[in-house]
C-alpha cells in the first residue's frame, strides 16, 4: 500500500524523506488519533446511508438501458428470420423486408394496447405464415432464437441486479479514495556489470513526475527506519507548449530572493545553503566500490540533498517566456550567464539560461551548463559561444525524444548568426557519438570550435553503458588541453541543462579529483554545481550512475598501475 506522508512530519533539511525520531508519521489520507478516538470507527449503517439511494438508482437505470438493448436484439433476430422466409418463397428483398416488419407489429399488438403501425393486413398476412407448409423450418429457428433471447435477458438481468450493478457502483464510489493515493515505482538495483556489459532497459520515469511518497508494506520496520522507505524522483517540469502541466515540488529549497548581493534569505534558503556549501562525504576507492552498491544510502544521500531551484518569480520579465524551454527551469541569478548588449538596461537582450560553474580545485567559470537551445534562442547561444570563447561544445540530448529536446543550432555547411559566420569543417562519426569542427569568425577574427554530440544517453534516464562516457569525459579533456590558454568555459548542454548535463560535469570534475588526489567526493561535487545552478543531476538513478561510472573508473586506474 502506497501512502502519502505529511509534510509537518519531515525533518529540519527541507528536502529531508525521514521522519524526526520524536516524531510518528501523519498520513494525509487517514485522519489524526484525536480524531479516531472521539469519533470511533464509521459504523456499517453510516457507511451505507450515504450512497444507498444513489445506489438503487444506478441499479434502475443500468437496467433500464440493458432492457433496450436486448429488446434491440430481440426484434434485429425476428426481423431477420422473417426476411430470410418471404425470400425464400419467392418475394423481392424490400417487399420481404416490409412484410417481416408487419409480423413483427402482429407480435407488437400482443403487447402494446395500440393499433397495427404497418396496416390492417398484419393479421392476414400472420394467418397466411401460419397455415403455409413451405420453409417452416425458417420460421421455427427464428422463434426459438427469439425465446433464448428473452431467457438469456431475464438470467442476465437477475444477475446483474444481485450482484454486478451494486458491486460496480460501489467500487467506483470507493474508488475516489484510492486514486488519490499515488503510486511508487521502486528505483533500480543495479549492479557495475549492468553499466558495463548488459543492454538493459532502466526505469522510465512517469510523465507527469511524482512528489516523493512513501511505500510501507506490512511487513514494515520501525518507523523513522531509513531501510524502509522509498521514493519516486521529482522529473522535468512544464514545457512551454505541451498540454501535460510537469510541475516541481517547489517545496524544494530554492533561493526565493538573488543571493550573493546582500539579499535577505529566508531560514528556509539559509538552511538550503548552509547545507550545499557544507555537504561533504570523501570517499576512498574501497568506500567508493561499496558505496556504489549502496543503493539506499545512496537514494538517502540524494534526496537529503537540496536542490535549489529558482523561484520563477524571480524573472517575473514580460517576453521571458520565449527565452526558457521550460518556464521554471531557470538559471540561479548570482552566477548566470549575461550576455553583452549594446543596451545594458534591456534584461532580455542579456538574458539566457546558462549559468557558470566551477571546475576541480574551485577553478572558476570552467564550465557553462545551459538549456539546449530553441528556435528563438539560437542566436543568443551563438553570441554566448564568441563572447566567452568557448573551445569545445557537448551536447548530451537528440533533438527529439517523443518531443522536442533540441533545435539544430549548427548548420550543415555555412551560416550567419548575430553577426558571427559558422562553418562546418569536419565531421566525424564515432561509435557512441559525432565531432564537428567549426570555424567561426567575427569581423577579422576568427577562431576553431569542436562540438561532441553524445546520443546514447535517455532523457532523465542513463546510459546503458558506462565506458563510453569515461571515453567522452577523457577526450573532452585532451582537446581542453590542447585548446589555446586563452580559452573560456566549456559549454555543456542536454535539453534543460541540468540532469545528463550535471552527470558529465560532476564526472569530469570527479575523474580529476581520483587521479590527482585518489579519492572522490561525489557528495561534495553535486553541492557545489547545485549552488550554482539548481536541480544538477536531477534524478537519483543519475546520482547512482555518477557513483558507479567513478567506481568503474578507480578499477581502470588500479589495472592501469598494476601494469
Amino acid at each position: 500500500m502506497t501512502r502519502r506522508l505529511s509534510s509537518s512530519t519531515r525533518s529540519h533539511t527541507e528536502d529531508s524523506i525521514f521522519l524526526r525520531p520524536d516524531e510518528e508519521p501523519v498520513w494525509l489520507d487517514e485522519p489524526t488519533k484525536s480524531a479516531k478516538r472521539v469519533d470511533g470507527p464509521p459504523k456499517k449503517e453510516d457507511r451505507q446511508d450515504g450512497h444507498g439511494e444513489e445506489v438503487f438508482l444506478y441499479k434502475v437505470y443500468t437496467l433500464v438501458v440493458e432492457f433496450h438493448y436486448w429488446v434491440a436484439l430481440f426484434v434485429v433476430s425476428q426481423v431477420t428470420g422473417y426476411w430470410m422466409f418471404f425470400v425464400a418463397e419467392g418475394n423481392g428483398p424490400f417487399v420481404s423486408i416490409y412484410r417481416a416488419l408487419q409480423v413483427i407489429d402482429f407480435f407488437l399488438g400482443f403487447v402494446l394496447p395500440c393499433h397495427p403501425i404497418l396496416g390492417l393486413d398484419s393479421t392476414t398476412l400472420m394467418r397466411d405464415v401460419v397455415n403455409t407448409t413451405r420453409q417452416t423450418w425458417i420460421i421455427y429457428v427464428t422463434g426459438v432464437v427469439g425465446v433464448a433471447i428473452c431467457v438469456f435477458m431475464v438470467i442476465h438481468m437477475v444477475r446483474r441486479w444481485r450482484h454486478g450493478a451494486g458491486p460496480r457502483w460501489s467500487e467506483s464510489a470507493s474508488g475516489d479514495v484510492g486514486d488519490r493515493r499515488q503510486s511508487v515505482s521502486r528505483q533500480p538495483s543495479f549492479t557495475l556489470s549492468e553499466w558495463t556489459d548488459a543492454q538493459e532497459d532502466l526505469m522510465d520515469l512517469d510523465a507527469v513526475p511524482q512528489t516523493p511518497v512513501f511505500e510501507m508494506g506490512s511487513d514494515n520496520k520501525p518507523e523513522g527506519d531509513a531501510v524502509t522507505l522509498t521514493v519516486t524522483p521529482v522529473g522535468l517540469q512544464e514545457r512551454r507548449g505541451s498540454n501535460v502541466s510537469l510541475t516541481l515540488d517547489m517545496c524544494t529549497p530554492g533561493c526565493t530572493e538573488p543571493y550573493g548581493y546582500g539579499a535577505q534569505l529566508s531560514p528556509r534558503d539559509q538552511s538550503a545553503q548552509e547545507y550545499l556549501r557544507q555537504g561533504t562525504h570523501v570517499l576512498t576507492p574501497a568506500m567508493l566500490h561499496t558505496r556504489a552498491m549502496d543503493d539506499q544510502s545512496l537514494q538517502a544521500e540524494f534526496y537529503e540533498t537540496p536542490m535549489n531551484f529558482v523561484d520563477p518569480k524571480e524573472y517575473n520579465y514580460p517576453g521571458l517566456v520565449r527565452k526558457n524551454r521550460y518556464k521554471t527551469i531557470l538559471p540561479n541569478t548570482h552566477s548566470r550567464v549575461i550576455l553583452k548588449s549594446q543596451d545594458e538596461d534591456d534584461f532580455l537582450a542579456t538574458y539566457i539560461n546558462g549559468n557558470y560553474l566551477k571546475g576541480y580545485g574551485g577553478e572558476e567559470r570552467a564550465y557553462i551548463a545551459t538549456q539546449g537551445p530553441t528556435v528563438n534562442t539560437v542566436g543568443d547561444f551563438w553570441r554566448m559561444v564568441w563572447q566567452e570563447n568557448t573551445p569545445i561544445i557537448v551536447m548530451i540530448t537528440n533533438l527529439e525524444e517523443k518531443n522536442e529536446k533540441c533545435a539544430e543550432y549548427w548548420p550543415e555547411d555555412t551560416a550567419t548568426h548575430e553577426g558571427i559566420e559558422i562553418t562546418v569543417v569536419t565531421v566525424t562519426q564515432e561509435d557512441d557519438y559525432s565531432l564537428r569542427v567549426f570555424t567561426l569568425k567575427c569581423g577579422d577574427e576568427e577562431r576553431s570550435l569542436k562540438q561532441y554530440w553524445y546520443t546514447s544517453w535517455p532523457d532523465q534516464k542513463t546510459p546503458d553503458k558506462a565506458p563510453p562516457l569515461l571515453e567522452l569525459v577523457q577526450e573532452v579533456e585532451r582537446a581542453r588541453e590542447e585548446a589555446p590558454p586563452t580559452s573560456g568555459p566549456i559549454i555543456v548542454h542536454c535539453s534543460a541543462g541540468i540532469g545528463r548535463t550535471g552527470c558529465f560535469i560532476a564526472t569530469s570534475i570527479l575523474c580529476k579529483q581520483l587521479r590527482r588526489e585518489g579519492v572522490v567526493d561525489i557528495l561534495g561535487t553535486t553541492c557545489q554545481l547545485r549552488l550554482d545552478r539548481g536541480g544538477m543531476i536531477q534524478t537519483c538513478e543519475q546520482y547512482q550512475f555518477v557513483h558507479h561510472v567513478l567506481s568503474l573508473y578507480e578499477k581502470q586506474l588500479s589495472h592501469a598501475s598494476e601494469e
